[in-house]
């Protein structure tokens, strides 16, 4: 009766705004926490607060914002934007409360950060005692009151917290997502996955160990404190914190070279998409990145790969570890000279180099080689003998994948992506025409190059399709999504 009466009823609405904005200064600094019905006043509220009133934060629980009937006085258009007033808003949902339909509300406002709690079935699913005893809630509400996750009133120590690189980072979020994932199987299948996993904790906090330690650097306390004692047979391996500090834009690379590792390697089990692209939601979300861009990375990747047909599969691009090694070695490296992001080649190629292509850390790595791959080198790179079709189905697929991804979440190209491809077609053509004069035209080397071809020409045709082409904009896109 009292959200039909919010919605319904222009007075009513009228009067609820009007009573809570007169009780709020004219400046200072604002948190806002709203449940069910509260989310949809937050929500209508937040536009029309006094100029001077900063908004830390926003944190919504059992929001119906996703159901049409909500979208009251063009509340969608209004906030399709974020408004300039907000710091962030980050919405909580369980897949059991029918209030929320049963989805978060980035479906409807992109830019919003959705979390899932944990599903809680029974008659008080919705209840906001249920959402606020959830220990994600709290945080949120404690970060836009206090600034800080932090109990402590000092630092516990004098010593130095070690920053994570770009190979602690995406190793951490690999076994993050391969928890959220166990947490996702059942029976046998989940009892092996853990093993698995448990082995692979193991090695990965070793191999880091041993790492920093030929380089004369302290192990980050969030990968120290991974330590797996694997003498002792029913040890339980301790869950990774989640990544949180990274941007849309430069989290782009670890998570396409997540999706694209098998993160339990050497091991393989395999696991369902639907389970993969929930445990890769449930991961963006955690890092405050919202679910959205978790099944963008997933549905990117399976555009890419459609669209390049005959390419190679994107779940076993991982396996093309020494072809990536040998790109690398025959470019001496420009290959990867020039990458965008704050993870950009040097700190792929450093940290490959002393990983290696091979294990869970190493296919990590070179997964992101194929996604950063640019540069002055990269078309005599993938033109050459030394660089297998394959490998060079991989690089553009990731290369495709990447710029797919970039428009699903309206991020900024990467205006490398385009020349390097049409580079990379240059070079291929020059080869084959180097070599067709003489060889036979069935000989092995000028099928891999007209596989090459076929691969950039369809990678350069896709783009240009939906409008990514240098000089084009969104007006001139064909169509997006399916092939």
């Amino acid at each position: 009766m009292q959200a039909s009466n919010y919605l319904t009823k222009p007075r009513i609405r009228a009067r609820v705004l009007h009573r809570v904005l007169g009780r709020l200064p004219q400046s200072g600094r604002l948190v806002i926490v709203g449940h069910s019905l509260g989310s949809v006043i937050a929500a209508d509220l937040v536009r029309r607060l006094p100029e001077g009133l900063e908004v830390v934060g926003m944190v919504t629980i059992g929001s119906p914002l996703a159901h049409p009937e909500f979208a009251v006085d063009k509340l969608r258009d209004m906030l399709k934007e974020p408004p300039t007033n907000l710091g962030w808003w980050v919405n909580f949902w369980n897949a059991a409360d029918p209030v929320t339909t049963h989805r978060g509300i980035s479906s409807v406002f992109p830019w919003i950060v959705d979390f899932r709690i944990p599903t809680v079935v029974g008659v008080h699913c919705h209840d906001a005692e249920t959402y606020l005893a959830d220990r994600a809630v709290a945080a949120a509400v404690g970060l836009g009151l206090f600034g800080s996750l932090c109990k402590d009133l000092v630092p516990a120590d004098s010593g130095l917290q070690v920053p994570l690189d770009f190979a602690e980072t995406v190793a951490l979020m690999a076994l993050r997502y391969a928890h959220l994932t166990k947490a996702r199987l059942e029976g046998e299948q989940r009892d092996r996955y853990a093993e698995a996993l448990r082995r692979v904790q193991a090695s990965t906090v070793e191999l880091v160990r041993a790492r920093n330690e030929q380089e004369g650097r302290p192990v980050p306390t969030e990968i120290a404190r991974l330590s797996v004692d694997l003498s002792d047979p029913d040890s339980v391996p301790p869950e990774p914190r989640p990544v949180s500090q990274l941007s849309k834009e430069d989290a782009i690379v670890p998570l396409l070279s997540v999706a694209a590792s098998n993160v339990i390697r050497p091991f393989e089990i395999s696991v369902g998409m639907d389970t993969r692209r929930q445990a890769m939601e449930d991961l963006t979300a955690e890092m405050w990145l919202g679910g959205q861009i978790g099944a963008d990375v997933l549905a990117s990747a399976e555009e890419a790969r459609k669209a390049l047909a005959d390419g190679t599969n994107w779940v076993k691009w991982v396996a093309l570890g020494m072809g990536a090694a040998a790109l690398i070695a025959a470019t001496g490296g420009l290959a990867l000279a020039v990458a965008p992001g704050a993870f950009g080649a040097a700190a792929i190629t450093s940290a490959l180099a002393a990983f290696g292509p091979g294990g869970m850390i190493g296919g990590l790595l070179t997964a992101g080689t194929l996604v950063t791959a640019g540069g002055g080198g990269i078309a005599f790179g993938l033109a050459s003998p030394a660089t297998t079709a394959e490998t060079v189905e991989a690089v553009v697929g990731a290369r495709l994948a990447a710029a797919l991804l970039r428009q699903r979440q309206g991020l900024e190209q990467d205006p490398a992506t385009w020349s390097d491809l049409v580079e990379t077609g240059i070079a291929v053509r020059r080869e084959y025409a180097r070599l067709q004069t003489i060889s036979d035209d069935s000989a092995p080397s000028l099928k891999e190059l007209r596989r090459k071809l076929v691969a950039v020409d369809r990678a350069l045709t896709y783009l240009s399709k939906l409008g990514l082409a240098p000089g084009q904009s969104a007006s001139d896109e064909v169509g997006h999504g399916s092939t």
